[in-house]
């Protein structure tokens, strides 16, 4: 059996798009409105923006604007390297201030296995103080019979 498609009639080449080029564009419509733009001078067969009009910018502007540009990119570049240098002190105060970075890693994890074996401790003596709790209430209702449920 054939496989069936959505578009039965539809062929498989397409003829080819005809692409205009912004200065065809601007002389077709400027030619349909019936007026030529005396801004524009003729553009170089090479490039699409044209060399004169009322919209381009001075060489003042321009340089104006690459300063502009420069300051700007060098004021992100100084953010991103602030906040790179604060999260490095973070790190740093987070593994205290004995962190070498060029310490081995069983150097630099006695920290975090301190504080591991802080709460080991910390849970022991939940632990414990709750089998006491429950062995003084043993105590008390079954063997001394002094709470009666």
């Amino acid at each position: 059996m054939a496989k069936r498609t959505r578009f039965p009639s539809r062929t498989k080449a397409r003829p080819p798009v005809k692409r205009v080029t912004r200065a065809e564009a601007d002389a077709a419509s400027a030619n349909v409105l019936g007026r030529t733009s005396g801004l524009d001078a003729p553009t170089p067969p090479d490039t699409d923006m044209p060399l004169r009009s009322s919209a381009s910018l001075t060489e003042t502007e321009f340089q104006q604007a690459e300063r502009l540009e420069a300051e700007l990119v060098a004021k992100e570049r100084a953010a991103i390297a602030e906040s790179l240098r604060r999260r490095a002190r973070d790190e740093d105060r987070a593994l205290g201030a004995s962190a070498d970075h060029s310490a081995p890693l069983s150097v630099r994890a006695a920290h975090e296995y301190a504080y591991v074996a802080r709460d080991v401790k910390r849970i022991a003596a939940t632990a414990s103080l709750m089998v006491g709790i429950l062995a003084a209430l043993y105590i008390l209702t079954n063997v001394l019979g002094v709470i009666t449920l």
